[in-house]
């Protein structure tokens, strides 16, 4: 399947003002979308446009490049649950049906945009969308990601490659968290994870995918556009 056939309604404008195609893809495999991820910022050019995906995967645990598996319980071997060492930052999270996924692939150099501020424009859409439902979240510099008191609601890991990004971030909107119990999440031991579901967000996962890409993509925009060559 070739993911860049796949256009999404609602998708933005012709791009003459720099905002990136947003692209619905349904659900995928990680591997297959790592892949398609891959393929694309690596026959990008400097005009080629900005994109991000939203997506949906099935049960899959993955470890970043410094992934220790470690982290990884004996249960998550024994579960039966794909394993994937991937080329992104951060260490070991979990992914599967009922959470957001959204990748941003984009030209970082062209925007002028660093990788932490680019961490923090993600955080930052999450914790809009929260507290537009009326949920209190907030980011952590030891610790990226998107947090609801004590609980992980959001994880994060990019990779950078020819200046530009890919992977992105995971919210946890409806989904079994089960499997959460099998890993050290991120890295650390007896980090409790939470979703939208439980603290009583009734949007279903398209829902919120949908206000966390708009979100996202107006901050982007209105703090690191493209500027005329």
């Amino acid at each position: 399947m070739d993911i860049q056939t796949r256009d999404a309604a609602g998708q933005g404008p012709d791009g003459a003002d720099g905002e990136p195609r947003l692209r619905r893809l349904g659900r995928t495999g990680y591997r297959e979308a790592w892949a398609e991820m891959q393929a694309f910022t690596d026959r990008r050019d400097g005009d080629t446009r900005d994109e991000v995906w939203l997506t949906e995967h099935p049960a899959v645990y993955t470890l970043g490049l410094a992934g220790r598996r470690a982290y990884l319980h004996p249960a998550a071997a024994a579960g039966g649950i794909d394993i994937v060492h991937s080329d992104r930052g951060g260490q070991v999270t979990y992914h599967g049906p009922g959470q957001v996924v959204m990748y941003v692939l984009l030209d970082l150099r062209r925007r002028r945009l660093g990788v932490r501020q680019l961490v923090r424009l993600l955080e930052q859409a999450v914790i809009d969308c929260l507290q537009a439902s009326g949920v209190a979240a907030l980011g952590r510099d030891d610790a990226p990601g998107v947090y609801v008191g004590a609980h992980k609601i959001a994880a994060l890991g990019l990779k950078v490659r020819r200046g530009a990004s890919y992977h992105g971030l995971a919210l946890n909107v409806d989904m079994d968290l089960a499997p959460f119990a099998a890993i050290d999440p991120c890295g650390y031991p007896g980090l409790a994870v939470t979703q939208t579901r439980s603290l009583g967000i009734e949007c279903t996962p398209d829902e919120l995918a949908g206000r966390l890409a708009e979100r996202f993509i107006h901050r982007l925009q209105a703090n690191f556009p493209i500027l005329p060559r």
